[in-house]
């Protein structure tokens, strides 16, 4: 049991923020929601968010975690459920207000890949891909995205 005691303002703020929950068969293996939640995420509350936006930051949270298992020899990309459209190696994402996620990336033999899609329809599979041969390092998009989320609460705060 938690023996913690919140303040009111505690108790109304944790109650505001989204809930997250995960179990896995590795006890060891941490959570998404172990992770820093940038506050440009937390402090803006779910209903002031397009559901595009609130789409995006939740699948960039996920991509920095999944980025966070790869080894040297590996990059995220993402395969297509229910479509035979193959693998797309993420090298981007945004949103477009209200409603639109998009994925830029390429396929594997090197091809331009854009997926544009509605948030009711997001399905994205996480897939460890390696990375090409030219490449000295790994590129991590999932910790640019959480970067870039951190700049955006720094610009507000400015």
């Amino acid at each position: 049991m938690d023996d913690k005691i919140e303040t009111s303002a505690e108790a109304l703020e944790a109650d505001a923020l989204p809930r997250c929950h995960e179990v896995h068969t590795d006890p060891s293996r941490t959570c998404v929601k172990e992770q820093a939640i940038p506050k440009s995420v937390s402090n803006t509350p779910v209903e002031k968010k397009s559901p595009a936006q609130w789409a995006y930051e939740r699948v960039v949270l996920y991509l920095k975690k999944f980025e966070e298992t790869l080894d040297d020899n590996h990059e995220v990309a993402m395969g297509f459920t229910g479509a035979s459209a193959g693998v797309l190696r993420i090298e981007g994402m945004g949103y477009f207000d209200p409603d639109i996620v998009t994925f830029y990336g390429s396929d594997p033999a090197g091809g331009k890949m854009q997926l544009v899609q509605h948030f009711s329809q997001l399905n994205v599979v996480l897939r460890a891909l390696p990375k090409p041969i030219e490449a000295a390092a790994p590129k991590r998009i999932g910790f640019r995205l959480v970067e870039d989320l951190e700049q955006e609460e720094d610009d507000a705060t400015l």
